[in-house]
């Protein structure tokens, strides 16, 4: 059974984004006739965003999110997330302007510091430090906005000083859920939504805030698979796993019912979930969008 969101939830006072989106990533390509399958059924099952990673051994992102956008015609496309530490500006730069056009205009742009250091040693390129990371992330934000300012840009992350950057630059932030999870006297989703809103100040409201859910019932049990939230949060017991906020269970309804409550409580109204998951979330989104 789906746990309850806790009742300490930050006060709903968010301007726009109160209309669903929902995005899907994508990490394994294959051959061309797979990915463009893969694209159509998720515009047929009512997506609207097609992601793609940026690690080492998976996916190039702008070949195939342009080969997505050459086959699907709704279905907007996007990095979940651009390792900006691997580029210099100018040159993500002319990526993002080709892209952009020959999506007419149905791509966005999400950024994050990079932080695998086994992809740094294996491009052959120095593995920046912390700061150097969001400074580079700071940068690459700024001159993006300056050249292409009609390309959305999310940025996705849970530290200060790159919430910060978010707040005060994005367009859309991408929050994690927090590093632990709800409790009774805590609420860590809430408690990065306040920072952000804080950072932001007067434009608070046309921010559009996202979470990316990581894993989710498949089969009908209403057991989640949880491999990849034990690997990226490796302290937290599966009890614990199952109330983190980027973590769903129970049947479509309950689902259904949580996702409102996130953007009813905290005004999350953009949800990515992984491939493996659209089949069963797209239920999800039909029962949501005939509500």
């Amino acid at each position: 059974m789906p746990l309850p969101i806790p009742v300490q939830t930050c006060a709903y006072d968010h301007d726009v984004a109160t209309e669903f989106r929902f995005g899907v990533g994508v990490t394994r390509v294959g051959s061309r006739d797979r990915l463009t399958e893969a694209a159509l059924r998720a515009q047929d099952l009512g997506f609207d965003v097609l992601h793609v990673p940026d690690h080492l051994g998976g996916p190039a992102p702008f070949p195939v999110m342009t080969a997505v956008a050459m086959a699907t015609s709704t279905l907007r496309v996007g990095t979940f997330v651009i390792n900006s530490a691997f580029y210099r500006p100018a040159l993500l730069t002319r990526d993002v302007a080709a892209l952009h056009e020959l999506s007419e205009g149905r791509f966005e742009l999400g950024l994050g510091t990079g932080y695998v250091k086994e992809e740094f040693d294996a491009a052959g390129l120095r593995y920046p430090s912390a700061g150097e990371r969001v400074d580079h992330l700071k940068l690459t934000t700024q001159y993006l906005a300056e050249h292409l300012p009609d390309v959305p840009i999310m940025i996705a992350g849970n530290g200060d000083r790159v919430l910060r950057i978010a707040a005060r630059q994005a367009d859309i932030i991408g929050l994690t859920g927090g590093d632990r999870a709800a409790s009774a006297d805590e609420d860590p989703l809430a408690d990065r939504i306040a920072f952000v809103r804080d950072a932001a100040g007067d434009r608070f409201g046309e921010l559009e805030l996202n979470l990316a859910i990581t894993a989710m019932p498949t089969d009908g049990s209403g057991h989640p698979d949880l491999t990849i939230p034990r690997i990226s949060l490796p302290g937290l017991s599966d009890e614990e796993l199952l109330r983190h906020p980027g973590v769903l269970s129970g049947s479509v309804d309950e689902i259904a019912a949580r996702i409102r409550g996130y953007r009813d409580a905290y005004g999350v109204s953009y949800f990515i979930v992984q491939m493996r998951h659209a089949e069963a979330f797209g239920k999800v989104i039909e029962l949501l969008r005939s509500s």
